[in-house]
């Protein structure tokens, strides 16, 4: 292991951070009120101090590290960075809403950074305007990933860029040119910022604040859905508001390398996606199922509202956004079923959503139709293809082995949050799991979309924070961290 390089490239990650610090201590100075103001500039100073002596220390630590850069410290950057920066970011709250304690400062902070949306805090119009827009702010930064916004303006690390991208923003890099690596990445964050230009003024014109809409963006853009309001979307009462949100929730839950190639004008890229089509295919499936159902067993309703808080919520809930127009808690039973199924599955590869991706999911199908098969048919060989590329086999026994691996954290998961909520419904804890470990936010019973996560034991919350980072980082890049063998130095 490279500790030196490991800690130099940290401190990359703690500048991003403290200027992400400066920033909110910018809002807290213009938009915040007495006797808030005072509280939160503190709370911010404090935040983009410990921040840049963090980045100074880890740089000095660093400094004269050699530049061998491989999978071990790719995993070890990628890891430990989240976990600083949640860290870090749990600071402002910690002093701005000491209510919550330490163990909800942090899970408000790693719920931000790791784009998940659940929350312990309510009454949010009551909030300083600094704390809301840090907690928006924190969501677009972790969409992306701190780690490929660095990535994209270290141009020492080569291969080693290329390391980084595709273990922290879970995509395919087999377009990338070693040599040119770091301009791709470049251009992949252009697209996240033209797609944040346009939805900010899209919300504007469409009737919020220029307040509202920037955060808004923050959060729908990074697919967090973190808000302004404690009702969230529904606060505005709009259509065009929940059309907009909608339109930009899906851009953010497709691959960015697709929308990227679409721009380029390649369009073939399109119709040979393998994930691309199947999203398409769930989405408005799930969509017409769920507005349908609802529809009938709702007959007094107006349909067209009916229909657009359907569809807004199913596009919420597949891309992992978790923002929410209707209490989907108290819906018919099968509408339900599927929003628990979109949940586990998620967005596409290489995009800001969360889930298990769907192209895992088509992977996984193709390999149970194989075996079934060649059960009956076992001389029968069939190749899995995605995107018109044949996986080799040791990538079909990845994805199974993560499939694997995500069950058997999930079943085990349900029963140490039970362990800590003894007095909670198996429901709740089943769903608190679920919402956290596949980020997204919002989830049934106790955790439905008017509730918070305050309520659950100090224990219980840290833990789900641990979730949301397993699942943000798609476990390795955590795990990774608990094996002795991953820590030995440099021969």
């Amino acid at each position: 292991m490279n500790f030196g390089l490991v800690s130099r490239l940290l401190s990359v990650v703690m500048v991003i951070i403290a200027l992400a610090f400066a920033l909110c201590l910018c809002v807290s100075i213009l938009l915040d009120n007495e006797p808030d103001q005072g509280l939160t500039i503190a709370a911010f100073g404090t935040s983009l101090a410990t921040s840049l002596i963090a980045a100074g220390f880890l740089y000095w630590v660093g400094r004269k590290a050699p530049q061998r850069f491989y999978r071990r410290e790719a995993l070890s950057v990628i890891g430990l960075g989240w976990i600083l920066s949640s860290l870090l970011g749990s600071i402002p709250f910690l002093i701005a809403t000491p209510h919550i304690g330490i163990s909800g400062a942090i899970f408000e902070s790693v719920s931000g950074i790791t784009t998940t949306g659940a929350s312990v805090l309510s009454d949010l119009e009551q909030l300083p305007h600094s704390i809301l827009f840090w907690r928006s702010l924190s969501q677009w930064i972790g969409g992306m990933g701190v780690v490929v916004f660095f990535v994209a303006i270290l141009g020492f690390l080569g291969a080693g860029a290329k390391l980084l991208y595709s273990n922290e923003a879970s995509g395919s890099t087999f377009d990338f040119e070693e040599s040119r690596v770091q301009s791709a990445i470049l251009r992949l964050i252009y697209v996240y910022l033209g797609l944040s230009a346009c939805c900010t003024i899209a919300y504007r014109i469409a009737g919020m604040s220029w307040f509202d809409a920037v955060c808004h963006m923050f959060t729908t853009v990074a697919t967090g859905g973190f808000s302004t309001r404690t009702e969230s979307i529904a606060a505005f009462n709009s259509a065009a508001v929940e059309s907009i949100g909608i339109v930009f929730m899906t851009l953010g839950a497709i691959s960015f390398p697709i929308i990227l190639a679409t721009l380029n004008g390649r369009f073939r890229r399109i119709s040979t996606n393998t994930e691309f089509k199947a999203f398409v295919v769930i989405l408005l499936a799930s969509s017409a199922i769920v507005s349908l159902n609802i529809a009938v067993e709702a007959p007094g309703d107006d349909v067209v509202d009916t229909v657009r808080s359907s569809i807004f919520q199913t596009v919420s809930i597949l891309t992992t956004t978790g923002f929410a127009t209707e209490n989907f808690a108290r819906w018919p039973s099968l509408p339900q079923a599927i929003l628990v199924a979109l949940m586990i599955i998620g967005g596409c590869s290489g995009s800001t959503a969360g889930g298990i991706k769907i192209n895992r999911l088509v992977v996984a199908l193709r390999l149970c139709v194989m075996y079934i098969e060649r059960s009956f048919r076992s001389r029968v060989v069939r190749q899995i293809r995605i995107n018109n590329r044949t996986l080799s086999e040791s990538a079909t026994q990845e994805i199974a082995m993560y499939l694997i691996l995500t069950g058997a954290i999930f079943l085990s998961s349900v029963q140490i949050a039970s362990v800590f909520e003894m007095g909670t419904s198996m429901g709740t804890n089943l769903s608190a799991v679920q919402a956290c470990l596949f980020n997204i936010g919002p989830g049934f019973a106790g955790v439905g979309p008017t509730e918070t996560y305050d309520s659950f034991h100090s224990g219980t919350k840290l833990f789900l924070s641990l979730l949301m980072i397993l699942g943000r980082l798609e476990l390795y890049a955590v795990l990774a961290l608990f094996a002795p063998s991953m820590w030995k130095r440099l021969d």
